[in-house]
């Protein structure tokens, strides 16, 4: 293959790494060479034989923080110098579908994973790195973070999902959430299938799992169901006529 997408993680364990993404799509498209992975151990950038990268925060605090020495040294070596490079933390923008298409596209992301109370500011700003969150949530580290970055872009690779279908009909693609989905049997515990989904009539079960998406939406993702108010073209509005008699 001509050309694929690399994915190069600095992390401080790097045997996470393809972890669940070596399997299933994922990881047929890495065998089949459509995406590269490429872990890097930031101990290894350590400059003393105890191969220290943490030490105590300034002004005190529980925990420890990343030094920026032994990053910067860990990116200089690792970041081909084009490409997004990303860290993850609970301050960062919320990651959405949206970015994770832009991603896609690019030939080379850089992910840095960071532990303890996370990373000095510092490099950072030196390195004007992206600072991206999954939620408002905290986890133990960034690695799970990177996968989880990692699977949504590596399916909307060409070729990783056999039918592009199904990736146009997911959630926040239309900018709502899924329709609900059924399969046989056609009766299970005294709950049928949909009706109109056995009917054959495409336009009808179109409309029906818009309408199951706009109440999903509704219901569960207010902040989701404003947004895509406001953009709806508005049908049948009469422009009020200023025009004097």
């Amino acid at each position: 293959m001509s050309s694929c997408f690399n994915a190069i993680v600095l992390t401080l364990f790097p045997e996470m790494f393809p972890g669940p993404l070596g399997h299933s799509l994922a990881g047929k498209a890495l065998e089949d060479g459509v995406w590269s992975l490429r872990p890097v151990d930031i101990r290894g950038f350590a400059t003393d034989k105890h191969r220290t990268v943490d030490d105590s925060p300034f002004g005190g605090g529980a925990g420890m923080v990343m030094r920026p020495d032994v990053l910067d040294a860990a990116i200089a070596a690792s970041y081909p110098g084009r490409g997004p490079l990303i860290y993850f933390t609970p301050r960062g923008a919320t990651l959405t579908q949206k970015r994770v298409k832009e991603l896609s596209a690019e030939s080379t992301v850089t992910l840095l994973c960071g532990r303890f109370e996370g990373v000095d500011q510092r490099v950072l700003e030196a390195r004007q790195i992206e600072e991206i969150s999954l939620g408002d949530f905290v986890l133990s580290g960034g690695e799970l973070a990177a996968l989880t970055l990692l699977d949504a872009v590596v399916r909307l690779l060409p070729g990783v999902v056999g039918r592009t279908e199904s990736l146009e009909d997911e959630s926040f693609e239309t900018g709502l959430l899924e329709y609900p989905h059924y399969t046989r049997p056609d009766t299970w515990n005294g709950m049928p299938v949909p009706e109109i989904l056995k009917s054959g009539h495409h336009a009808k079960v179109a409309a029906w799992r818009r309408e199951q998406a706009e109440d999903a939406t509704k219901a569960r993702r207010p902040d989701l169901w404003a947004k895509y108010l406001a953009a709806k073209p508005q049908v049948g509005v009469k422009k009020t006529d200023k025009t004097k008699a």
